[in-house]
């Protein structure tokens, strides 16, 4: 049975010509190299009136304008070369839309539901861009060039001997046919994990095998699982890689003890939460009979026992990093290193690699130092037991910890002064009973004892650094990996400055060596007002993503010229890579990393944000799980989101935040006034924006859609 061919619209508006140049594009997209006249696309589309061929004549002038296709003649046409594609990532959109972001174009280009093709979000395209605009270009994706990913998570659905996988997100997932006989056990109900196999271009769907079964939907174990698979994130490591931890003993090598700066003898002690197990650094203190201080910085030496080219170090470097669930860790490295070996476990011995420095009591530094080191930890505080100490509670080396905490806030002070961002840090976390559920939320805030360890690392970040920086060495291809922070995108500070206004604020972003200035100005000055978390998340959501590079352009946030990460190499591939070009540098001088390290870059980059929303999805997963028990209840809160279709709201005492869709709001019709950023009721003229206090009734929820459903209740 043969298609209907589309039906032109008479030239009657202007706007009528967008939608047939895509028709005309496809013709030419869908015959690369075919030389096509006026009336064979005329024909094509059944445009039979004289009036209807005019618009797609209209129509190939302007793709021929715009280069998209190539004028042989007056009235013949083709499609343009290769040259003309441009390639860059999509993202998808819940509703099916596409935006590629293509390096060195100045703006995502548009892609219609119905020109995304085979696309999936993250996939690397290939695009042609047919109508150009002030705001955005429009286009249409071509090819697939690059797979983001071919694994994707979803429940299986069993019917008439049909095999279907539905996935757990639309946005960056596709429904997947499976065959019978590669379901491999999965029954229906159940979810998988399912790699695409094949892709007919014909087809609307892929075919696909599933790989492994995840266990019947809704609860705790299979979504966290399916958050993790759906991320990329295996939570199993291979055979091999198991095999080498296996042969790591954690007592320290003699002849390995002896080439080593020993710093046994020297007080050295962990600041770390009350549940870590991985103590990646420590902190070491004596007073030097020059009237200074010498204060070690200790990392875990995992450079000593993971070797490039291994099977461990290879794994490290797919994973790229450890993930932090709400109820579980998967850490980076196996737990005989994660947990035991490398880890600097209290009243053991254990390699260091350490940066010392030697400083006076205002946090001036005379020397420095760095090389491999072993230490003993004579003592792990947890965050509360330090922060009791350094408010004044008697407990051992209270006086040392003191004196620590005021070099730290001179290191602070001077960074903020410097131009560094003030960000308040607030984590959600849950209290899980015996079976694993939530019974209580908390929020936990940057104290004095966090900052004192935090600004010892950035130190320690800074300085090695520096240390290696090209200029310094006098090497412009010195091969290192830098932490960087780009100054903020304009664009995205007006439109804060917009948002902040809604609340009666104002911040000068005219100037943009003071942006960061003028926002902690801003942050100190309503720090107690009901907006405060909104306002920094949203000037944090402005900012530049910090990410990992080969060319250091510095990071804003911290006003640091020269940052890198060197402290976390228990959790983070970067640092392990930073250890071993700062020992080469230290030893031979003979580097062995070279241009890959711009792909392991990116890659470590793109895995950080994939653990960055698996933990997102983790704690949006715990927070409906929590608000199930609270269904029907009623409880304080503050909008902290508009958009058109409701409202969101933070609820004071359990930290959730849910939805009022727009149609629940009582009393009026209420519309998204998207200039004033508000809620307006059409007869009442009510208002609701950002910021203000509600009371709403917990009405439904969905722990398979992460999603709180709320009603408003009025006073």
């Amino acid at each position: 049975m043969s298609k209907r061919k589309p039906k032109i619209p008479t030239a009657q508006a202007p706007r009528k010509k967008a939608g047939i140049t895509t028709l005309v594009m496809r013709i030419f997209e869908q015959n690369p190299g075919v030389e096509l006249t006026h009336k064979q696309v005329s024909t094509l589309l059944d445009a039979r009136d004289a009036r209807s061929r005019q618009v797609v004549f209209d129509s190939l002038s302007v793709l021929a304008n715009k280069k998209a296709i190539q004028r042989i003649n007056h009235h013949t046409y083709k499609l343009s070369g290769a040259d003309s594609h441009l390639e860059g990532t999509i993202s998808i959109t819940q509703r099916g839309a596409g935006f590629v972001t293509v390096q060195g174009y100045e703006k995502d280009i548009y892609i219609g539901p119905s020109n995304v093709g085979q696309a999936l979000h993250g996939d690397t395209v290939k695009v042609r861009v047919f109508k150009t605009g002030s705001k955005r270009d429009e286009g249409a994706v071509t090819e697939v060039t690059e797979r983001d990913r071919i694994q994707f998570v979803g429940v299986i659905q069993i019917r008439n001997n049909d095999a279907l996988m539905v996935p757990d997100n639309a946005r960056s997932g596709i429904e997947i046919k499976i065959p019978l006989d590669k379901l491999n056990g999965a029954q229906h109900g159940e979810k998988a994990l399912v790699k695409i196999t094949v892709w007919p271009k014909s087809a609307e769907r892929p075919y696909g095998e599933v790989l492994v079964r995840l266990g019947k939907s809704g609860s705790n174990e299979t979504e966290m699982l399916s958050i993790l698979y759906n991320q990329g994130i295996n939570p199993i490591f291979p055979d091999a890689v198991m095999a080498e931890a296996e042969l790591i003993s954690i007592d320290l090598d003699s002849d390995e003890v002896a080439k080593r700066r020993d710093f046994r003898p020297i007080l050295t002690f962990t600041i770390d939460p009350f549940d870590a197990k991985d103590f990646d650094d420590a902190i070491s203190y004596q007073e030097l009979e020059n009237g200074r201080l010498e204060i070690g910085v200790h990392i875990a030496d995992v450079s000593h026992y993971v070797r490039p080219g291994s099977a461990m170090d290879q794994e490290a470097l797919l994973r790229s990093n450890s993930v932090y669930l709400v109820d579980r860790v998967i850490p980076m490295l196996p737990e005989q290193l994660s947990n035991l070996a490398c880890s600097l476990r209290p009243n053991e011995d254990k390699f260091a690699f350490s940066a010392v420095f030697e400083l006076d009591e205002s946090g001036k530094i005379y020397k420095e130092w760095y090389g491999k080191t072993v230490i003993h930890s004579n003592r792990r505080y947890t965050y509360e037991e330090a922060q009791e100490i350094i408010e004044g509670k008697a407990g051992d080396n209270d006086v040392i910890l003191k004196r620590i905490d005021q070099i730290a806030k001179i290191y602070r002070k001077q960074r903020l002064k410097n131009g560094a961002l003030s960000i308040e840090s607030e984590e959600m976390r849950f209290k899980l009973n015996e079976e694993g559920n939530p019974d209580g939320v908390v929020i936990k805030t940057s104290k004095d004892a966090h900052k004192l360890i935090e600004e010892f690392m950035l130190l320690a970040n800074r300085k090695v650094a520096e240390y290696l920086s090209p200029k310094k060495k006098g090497q412009e291809n010195f091969p290192m990996i830098y932490r960087v922070h780009d100054t903020p995108d304009p664009s995205k500070m007006e439109l804060f400055a917009v948002f902040i206004e809604k609340f009666g604020h104002k911040v000068d972003i005219n100037d943009p060596l003071n942006i960061a200035k003028n926002l902690n100005g801003l942050f100190e000055e309503i720090r107690h007002e009901n907006e405060f978390s909104l306002v920094q998340s949203m000037a944090i959501r402005s900012m530049a993503k910090a990410s990992y590079d080969t060319v250091n352009i510095g990071h804003y946030g911290l006003a640091f010229k020269h940052y890198t990460h060197f402290t976390s190499p228990i959790r983070r591939y970067a640092d392990l890579v930073v250890h071993r070009i700062l020992q080469e540098e230290l030893t031979t001088k003979k580097h062995k990393y070279g241009s890959e390290l711009g792909s392991i870059c990116q890659r470590i980059s793109k895995n950080e944000r994939k653990a960055a929303e698996a933990e997102r999805e983790s704690t949006k997963f715990f927070q409906s799980l929590y608000a199930l028990d609270f269904v029907g209840e009623v409880f304080e809160g503050t909008i902290s989101g508009i958009a058109d279709h409701g409202m969101f709201v933070r609820m004071d005492e359990n930290f959730c935040e849910g939805m009022v869709p727009m149609i629940a709001i009582p009393g009026d019709r209420f519309y998204f006034d998207q200039e004033k950023f508000q809620l307006i009721g059409a007869k009442t003229k009510k208002t609701y924006q950002f910021g203000d206090r509600v009371k709403v009734r917990i009405d439904q929820v969905s722990t398979k859609k992460r999603q709180i459903d709320l009603e408003l209740v009025l006073n």
